[in-house]
């Protein structure tokens, strides 16, 4: 028995297929149409709806859409802070449960279960739908604004009934 290197490197039936037989039965790489290139740079168009830029000269304007390339990554410091303030928030919500929580008997004088309820969901999401709001609403927009709405819900969603009560209770 003769042992051949090249034999591990073929399969049955290959001898008669040459290379160029080969290339010719392989399925053609799809190709993407070719994209005629704008005239000019992409331009912001008040007319347009967000996320799409103005390209070309006066009537010959089009819309473009903006595509991940387009778009510039968040720096260091930005993803920092939204993970800083990412935290506090998760800590907000924690701290409406547990607030809210030794709030209830108290509001059962007040109000009844079924309206106790919706509210206390409400307060308990409301720290994630500001900063999901917060990122939505101020893409594209300059940093600073991005960072003062995060630190307006710091300041406005603070959990008051764990704050006054905290986890001991009345």
């Amino acid at each position: 028995m003769t042992s051949d290197s090249d034999d591990a490197l073929s399969w049955d039936g290959d001898e008669g297929v040459g290379a160029a037989e080969q290339a010719s039965k392989a399925p053609a790489p799809k190709r993407s149409e070719p994209q005629a290139a704008p005239a000019e740079h992409p331009t912001s168009d008040p007319s347009l709806p967000d996320g799409w830029n103005a390209v070309g000269k006066g009537s010959d304007t089009v819309g473009h859409l903006e595509t991940e390339e387009d778009r510039q990554p968040l720096s260091t410091a930005m993803l920092l802070i939204l993970g800083v303030v990412g935290g506090i928030y998760l800590l907000y919500s924690v701290g409406w449960v547990v607030g809210g929580l030794r709030l209830k008997p108290l509001a059962n004088f007040f109000v009844i279960d079924a309206m106790f309820l919706p509210w206390f969901v409400l307060a308990v999401a409301a720290p994630l739908l500001w900063f999901v709001a917060s990122l939505v609403l101020t893409r594209g927009k300059a940093g600073w604004m991005r960072v003062g709405a995060l630190l307006l819900g710091v300041v406005l969603l603070v959990p008051w009934p764990f704050v006054t009560m905290g986890a001991v209770g009345l």
